[in-house]
């Protein structure tokens, strides 16, 4: 594709798009002198722009373990344990930093903290993604970071690109936009080899592609490379969202993105990243039990209805939250399969009673639905 249709094409993705994540690398962010303040400032205006359109978007920004360093007066180092303590120094000054970025649109920043588990395990991924569910409704942009302070050696992500992807996952995102130091994907190093050719359209991520990403290297803030945001790409395309590597050193840089003004590259997704996620329901997950319903519920279920507590008539198997389960109509036959709001010792105290009554039941609230709709996929 050549690199005009490349640039309208980065165009059309963000002008229709529902939801972004946008990676931050720590070579944008910090600088000798702390925070880049004032560019900070133009992405804070972009994402504020994004919003007025309708858009919602969730940060992935990284710099803590940078910016701790300087607090610090920290060299550089690769042993955890100094690296963990420059990420809790420079944590609360990236969000402080965020903070003044939104605060002159009246955006709420958030902070997430997540590790590894917390994007594998099943519970944890959903308690997750129903806290950053909240934050978007309410209007806060979640601004996440790895959890580099409890995060050990053999459990964490190392790098933000891969941790943005599964963060794109989670929301449901439809782009994912790496912002670094970067341009896109060459051929080779671009700082080693003068004749490395720009690629600025990629459908498919192969061996040719992965090797160009082999040698490539940044700034040297930052802990990732080309060989993570190619990592992060083939994630993210996996579950039907498409990537964009791009340079976000000048100001403004998702405008300029958006308005097809700078180089990038793009790299394809199949799909949407919902149908992604109720195929993956579908054909991956083994259930871990079953839930009986009513006619009334299977009727539901099939106008694309959550199933309720209220349709619930029988509970097998003993399972947690966050779990696949069967759901079956009266005669046994499979209807539906879905992720668990609720574990099989709440969902028999639940059993038929309205949404209403959960908490009496209970004894603590919870959601109003058993599988959510977006959790759920017909069989």
């Amino acid at each position: 594709m050549p690199e005009q249709q490349t640039l309208a094409r980065a165009t059309a993705l963000i002008e229709t798009s529902r939801r972004l994540t946008v990676k931050v690398g720590s070579s944008l962010l910090a600088c000798e002198n702390g925070v880049r303040r004032d560019w900070l400032g133009t992405l804070g205006a972009d994402i504020a722009s994004l919003r007025k359109q309708g858009k919602q978007v969730v940060v992935v920004s990284s710099g803590a373990v940078a910016l701790g360093r300087q607090h610090l007066k920290l060299k550089r180092s690769n042993r955890l344990p100094l690296k963990q303590a420059a990420a809790a120094t420079g944590q609360p000054l990236l969000m402080d930093a965020w903070a003044e970025a939104l605060r002159p649109f009246g955006i709420p920043a958030a902070q997430l903290l997540l590790t590894l588990d917390d994007t594998e395990s099943r519970r944890r991924w959903l308690n997750a993604r129903a806290t950053m569910e909240v934050l978007l409704g309410q209007g806060a942009v979640p601004v996440i970071n790895e959890n580099d302070t409890v995060a050990t050696q053999e459990l964490r992500y190392g790098d933000n690109d891969r941790l943005s992807a599964r963060v794109a996952q989670m929301i449901q995102g439809d782009v994912l936009v790496l912002l670094s130091d970067v341009d896109g994907v060459y051929t080779e190093d671009p700082q080693r080899d003068p004749e490395a050719r720009h690629v600025p359209h990629i459908t498919a991520i192969d061996d040719q592609v992965e090797s160009w990403a082999g040698g490539a290297s940044g700034s040297g803030v930052g802990s990732g490379g080309m060989q993570t945001k190619i990592a992060a790409a083939k994630i993210a395309s996996s579950f039907g969202c498409a990537t964009i590597i791009a340079s976000g050193r000048s100001d403004h840089p998702l405008e300029a993105l958006a308005s097809g003004d700078v180089r990038a590259t793009i790299i394809d997704a199949s799909g949407s990243p919902a149908s992604a996620y109720k195929q993956w329901i579908a054909g991956t997950l083994t259930p871990a039990g079953s839930i009986l319903v009513d006619e009334g519920a299977v009727k539901a279920l099939g106008s694309g209805k959550s199933l309720l507590p209220s349709g619930a008539r029988k509970v097998e198997g003993s399972f947690e939250r966050g779990v696949c389960l069967r759901v079956l109509a009266p005669d046994g036959r499979e209807v539906a399969r879905g992720i668990t709001a609720y574990t099989s010792r709440e969902t028999e105290a639940i059993l038929g009673c309205a949404s209403s009554e959960i908490e009496t039941r209970l004894g603590y609230g919870g959601p109003d639905e058993l599988i959510h709709r977006n959790d759920l996929v017909l069989m």
